[in-house]
């Protein structure tokens, strides 16, 4: 039998804005990274005779969430740039990117058009917790090598 391997501490994240820089998330602080996309790229339409039409929708936007301990260098470059973008020139908003690179899977994504979704909750409690940044994503590409 074969074997794979896989590291969480070989993916990496860069969120970047022209106004704000960038920031690489590589490990430190950063739990997990999801990206969800939003459009159906499939639709069946029934008719009363049982018939289905399919539909093809083209749509490449979606979600990429950000799982991160609370007191990370990227929950306080995240606070910062959430902080600055809702106060900031409307033109400013959707300027973010985001590349995610995981070099042993092959797997390289952009996305461009990013937004914030929502500030995420704060929780205060005995013990450390982890934020959720949704960032939304006009259009995002995955590229498999």
């Amino acid at each position: 039998m074969g074997m794979t391997t896989y590291s969480f501490a070989d993916v990496s994240a860069v969120v970047s804005h022209p106004s704000l820089g960038q920031y690489v998330a590589n490990g430190a602080g950063l739990g997990s990274i999801r990206v969800t996309m939003a459009t159906e790229n499939t639709k069946h339409d029934v008719a009363a005779d049982g018939s289905v039409m399919v539909t093809k929708t083209i749509g490449k936007n979606g979600t990429i969430a950000f799982e991160i301990q609370q007191t990370s260098g990227f929950d306080q470059w995240l606070r910062n740039s959430y902080n600055y973008l809702y106060t900031a020139d409307t033109s400013q908003w959707a300027q973010m990117s985001i590349v995610i690179r995981s070099p042993i899977m092959g797997d390289l994504i952009t996305a461009t058009g990013c937004a914030f979704k929502i500030r995420p909750e704060r929780p205060y409690e005995a013990d450390g917790q982890k934020v959720t940044w949704e960032i939304m994503a006009a259009n995002i590409d995955e590229f498999v090598a």
